[in-house]
């Protein structure tokens, strides 16, 4: 990160010390595949550093992380004037305030990082995701924006964070409940940009991950990532019961066609992501990038409809 840009963060943060206590999640599914050839978690275990999708040229959202490009106009909005070369850019996760164990933002991987307090002042947050423009930010130190933001989403709509509650009080008594059951956050969490890099020895104290990876070599990379591995409850779903309505009729097409070419009728993250790895396969569904979107697709419905992985 620039000196300017390290600058520009810190004069976001008066004293006194950060008030949230809350982690921040950094999402990713770690079986899909860079340009050389390896994985996001082969990646993470050799390099020791969680790099922003300018860097890796891949992305688990939309895939404008080039000049010009969305995701560049965002962060010019967000940091006017802070970033400008690929190198350096925020790294993104969400606030986890309900203690979610799929993380605070699902949507963005099957497994997620867990940072420690460390990262907290030099880590800016939204409400809402940067995709949506949104307007209401802050920081650990001044989160009151945020805060207010998130107990009027309670007071107009009855749930926020995914969270449901009969008023904004009980919604902030819900927060402090320890959780077992996925949270399934996914288009509803507050978005912290990382600010000055991401080192996995510094900065994460565990890794979370879908327990469709027991047992497989993504396991292993994930074991070198952090001091400890922990299992989220995880999602699967027949590939029959994959619905036309959440995300078009593409989709469940092309899970049936996956669950026929691998022989699993039970499709997890684990199965998604080996199809990620063959698009050609798929060709008779779109082309190798229009494939990929139909699958990234096809985990956003296990994350909202699938049920908890059997041990």
């Amino acid at each position: 990160m620039s000196g300017r840009a390290l600058a520009y963060v810190r004069g976001l943060f008066p004293e006194p010390g950060p008030v949230v206590d809350a982690p921040v999640t950094v999402s990713f599914h770690p079986d899909r595949l860079l340009a050389d050839g390896l994985t996001v978690a082969e990646h993470l275990a050799v390099e020791g550093v969680y790099r922003s999708q300018f860097e890796t040229g891949i992305s688990n959202g939309g895939l404008t992380a080039y000049e010009g490009g969305d995701r560049d106009r965002w962060e010019q909005r967000m940091f006017p004037g802070v970033y400008s070369s690929a190198a350096g850019r925020p790294v993104y996760g969400g606030l986890n305030l309900a203690g979610y164990p799929d993380g605070a933002s699902p949507r963005f991987g099957s497994c997620h990082l867990v940072l420690n307090a460390s990262v907290l002042p030099r880590t800016t947050f939204s409400h809402g995701d940067s995709a949506t423009e949104p307007t209401v930010f802050g920081t650990a130190s001044t989160f009151g924006a945020v805060w207010a933001a998130l107990l009027d989403e309670v007071a107009r709509t009855g749930r926020a964070l995914n969270l449901a509650a009969g008023s904004p009080a009980e919604w902030v008594a819900a927060l402090g409940a320890g959780r077992t059951v996925a949270g399934r956050a996914m288009d509803h969490y507050v978005e912290a940009q990382v600010h000055g890099g991401l080192t996995l020895s510094e900065h994460v104290t565990a890794v979370v991950a879908d327990p469709g990876f027991r047992g497989t070599a993504v396991e292993t990379h994930l074991r070198r990532l952090g001091p400890e591995l922990r299992w989220s409850p995880g999602f699967e779903l027949p590939a029959g019961d994959f619905p036309d309505e959440l995300r078009g009729p593409e989709v469940p097409a092309l899970v049936r066609a996956v669950s026929s070419h691998y022989g699993r009728e039970v499709i997890d993250a684990a199965l998604i992501g080996r199809a990620t790895h063959e698009p050609a396969t798929w060709a008779s569904y779109g082309t190798p990038a229009e494939v990929l979107q139909l699958l990234k697709k096809a985990w956003h419905i296990l994350v909202l409809r699938g049920a908890p992985v059997t041990p």
